[in-house]
């Protein structure tokens, strides 16, 4: 790789925004680049404390408005990569976009680049599908050309990576001239296939084909299988006939998952089934799954809270959905664990929650986070380039 101020033998420096819980670094960290996170900026009390638990850094906590060019000039950082907030573009909110005062953070980082004595080589922004029609978008697009970048845009999804996760997500990469894309023909794009990244040839699917249900049906079938993505095997693997054996199961979950936080577990040892008065008035709307299915739902920051469009349920004894209602507490729902959850974004085995994290504040931490399956590879690409 070269570059225009990366020496021999040193890293790349990156500034990473909206850290969350560390799934940008992680991804970094999968993707095997030689860089070093000179420092993360995130206003979230408790998720700084999982970075802090987890990397040993804890990350810059102030309002990111308050800072200048000077300040971000003194950190001499080759990249910077941002997964700003999200609820100014999805698809159940507002859709204020520029107008939503969550916005605003996001919107001054992009007016410090021109300000920069020293402007990043590379740029990394991560959002929800629905950023990309944005006003904010066009904003972003502007300045990066105003400014001699070259873009180019992705929706993935876990799902074409082999994931069983349907998360598709945004994902704009930009590098300032002259470095340039090993695939530059792809340059002020938005592709939907990872072809490009991954050096393959299906780059020429066209977005009509990724929208149709042959290509999704095509890979569910190359996807790994949900149980894959389990805890514990047995909870799945084995016919489950009765109610103490299934509590008894998951109480072995809640163990393991929190790694012996008692207050958490203390009399809770069904706290991860769905109530049965749950299953009776919305069991008709909740996304099953098994542990041989090969996709699950998004879950959101409000998975645990709720159970109506916040994500999968998984049902612990195998069989078939049927027509009548009444067959439903049958199969025995039960949420997904965090670690369960952190599987599925790809998280690595050594992440950690520190104890004192609640199991709600869990949920929320990770339906924040990003998929590292799908940025790891994304950040291949980006940081491997030619100077034009």
């Amino acid at each position: 790789m070269e570059g225009l101020r990366k020496e021999e033998g040193k890293p790349w420096r990156v500034l990473e925004f909206y850290s969350g819980i560390g799934g940008m670094r992680y991804s970094l960290m999968k993707a095997g680049v030689d860089a070093e996170v000179v420092e993360a900026f995130d206003i979230n009390d408790v998720a700084n404390d999982v970075y802090e638990h987890n990397f040993g850094h804890r990350p810059h906590q102030g309002n990111i408005q308050t800072l200048s060019a000077a300040d971000l000039d003194g950190y001499e950082a080759d990249a910077w990569i941002l997964s700003p907030p999200c609820q100014p573009y999805t698809r159940q909110g507002l859709q204020k976009g520029s107008g939503d005062a969550r916005a605003s953070s996001f919107l001054k980082i992009l007016e410090l680049i021109p300000q920069n004595e020293r402007p990043p080589l590379m740029l990394f922004v991560e959002n929800v599908v629905g950023f990309e029609t944005s006003d904010t978008h066009e904003k972003m697009i502007a300045m990066l050309r105003e400014n001699h970048f070259d873009m180019q845009e992705f929706i993935l999804s876990p799902l074409q990576f082999g994931v069983p996760y349907s998360r598709p997500r945004y994902f704009c990469l930009a590098k300032r001239r002259p470095l340039s894309f090993q695939n530059a023909q792809f340059n002020n794009q938005l592709l939907r296939v990872p072809g490009p990244i991954l050096g393959h040839d299906e780059s020429m699917v066209i977005s009509q084909e990724t929208e149709s249900h042959g290509y999704w049906n095509e890979l569910l079938e190359t996807c790994r299988p949900i149980k894959d993505f389990l805890e514990l095997k047995n909870v799945t693997s084995e016919v489950i006939s009765e109610s103490d054996r299934v509590l008894a199961n998951v109480s072995e979950i809640s163990k393991d998952t929190d790694e012996g936080n008692e207050s958490m577990h203390n009399n809770t040892s069904n706290q991860y089934l769905v109530p049965s008065s749950l299953v009776e008035r919305w069991g008709s709307a909740m996304d099953i799954v098994f542990p041989e299915s090969r996709r699950c739902c998004c879950f959101t920051k409000s998975y645990f809270r709720y159970v109506k469009g916040t994500g999968s349920l998984l049902a612990t004894t195998p069989g078939k959905i049927k027509d009548k209602m009444s067959s439903l507490p049958e199969l025995h729902l039960r949420y997904f664990t965090p670690r369960e959850v952190a599987n599925l974004h790809s998280f690595p085995e050594d992440f950690q929650f520190p104890q004192h994290v609640s199991l709600r504040q869990r949920y929320a931490l990770l339906g924040n986070s990003l998929s590292i399956g799908v940025v790891a590879p994304l950040f291949h690409y980006l940081f491997t380039h030619q100077s034009s």
